[in-house]
């Protein structure tokens, strides 16, 4: 729980500290703010991470408006949103205080991401550091990511993914800022801990060397590719079997999964085994296939559309 503001924690930071601070100036030399933006709107929790990302926002000389969500998790959450308030104040930035009420229980990390997602702006910026790329890449490849998977967070709406965790809590110590600490981020219930305090300090030691910055390196590597089969994907009729069949299949599996989301609105495209059945009508060697949640796909002639399914329950094709 935040403890009460002393003196020095309540005095303005004024952009005359912020210039003067080597620190700062360093740090933002690894940030990815856009050069094109003039405001920011940011999710700032308390924690050290996003009360960097707050801090190196206003440095950079943008107009800064913090949002805070509550969940109602713990006793003293309110004060926790007064305690971003008031750093928000010291730096003359916007804030906002947003409650988003979660229950306790099974998979709570991604119910209540869910629900924050949901409540923050579009467009909403997230203090992210290099240690979390590199938490979330291992993540991804416990649940059999593709190469799509690895590409993980983008410097687009994370622009301190080239900081250090140590770094973010080096900032705020130097301009005398108390930052929530979250007691969730120590439960062993939830994977992403034992990923931090577990996984990734032994695989330090096994390779003898820091191995978060080889995992990010993997992730830029893989959104690069990513990246570039998107645009030669975005070239492929989906539709047309013959031209399906006749590609790549990664180039394909792509294609298809952007077709799905541009014809459905579903946000969750077809997983890896569905591709394949996909795959398997633009080849001819079915007329339709099941793709999930009551969705189909059939094929005329040449041509691949995307329907809802209309056989009855307990029937096959």
């Amino acid at each position: 729980m935040p403890m009460p503001i002393s003196t020095a924690e309540s005095t303005p930071i004024t952009s005359s500290d912020l210039k003067a601070s080597r620190l700062v100036g360093d740090l933002l030399k690894r940030c990815a703010f856009s050069a094109a933006a003039r405001r920011v709107d940011l999710a700032v929790s308390g924690g050290a991470d996003s009360s960097a990302l707050l801090i190196l926002a206003v440095a950079a000389g943008l107009e800064a408006h913090a949002f805070h969500v509550d969940h109602g998790l713990r006793a003293g959450s309110d004060l926790e949103a007064r305690r971003v308030g008031e750093l928000a104040g010291r730096l003359g930035a916007r804030f906002t205080s947003l409650t988003a009420a979660v229950t306790d229980g099974p998979d709570l990390e991604a119910r209540a991401r869910e629900v924050r997602h949901g409540a923050l702006p579009e467009g909403v910026l997230f203090g992210h550091t290099m240690d979390d790329l590199a938490e979330t890449v291992l993540l991804r490849i416990m649940r059999g990511t593709g190469p799509g998977g690895l590409a993980s967070m983008r410097y687009d709406r994370h622009p301190i993914l080239g900081l250090r965790r140590s770094e973010t809590v080096a900032l705020c110590r130097e301009l005398s800022i108390a930052v929530v600490d979250d007691p969730s981020n120590l439960d062993p219930r939830f994977r992403r801990n034992r990923v931090r305090h577990e996984v990734l300090p032994l695989l330090g030691d096994v390779a003898d060397r820091d191995v978060t910055p080889l995992i990010a390196r993997l992730a830029h590597q893989s959104a690069e590719q990513a990246d570039l089969i998107d645009e030669l994907a975005r070239d492929l009729d989906a539709s047309d079997a013959r031209a399906l069949a006749a590609t790549h299949r990664v180039l394909a599996a792509v294609a298809i999964r952007h077709w799905w989301s541009d014809s459905t609105g579903d946000p969750y495209p077809p997983d890896s085994a569905a591709i394949e059945r996909i795959l398997g009508v633009a080849h001819g060697s079915a007329v339709s296939c099941q793709v999930h949640s009551g969705w189909v796909i059939r094929r005329t002639g040449q041509r691949l559309r995307i329907e809802r399914d209309d056989t009855p329950e307990g029937t096959s094709r």
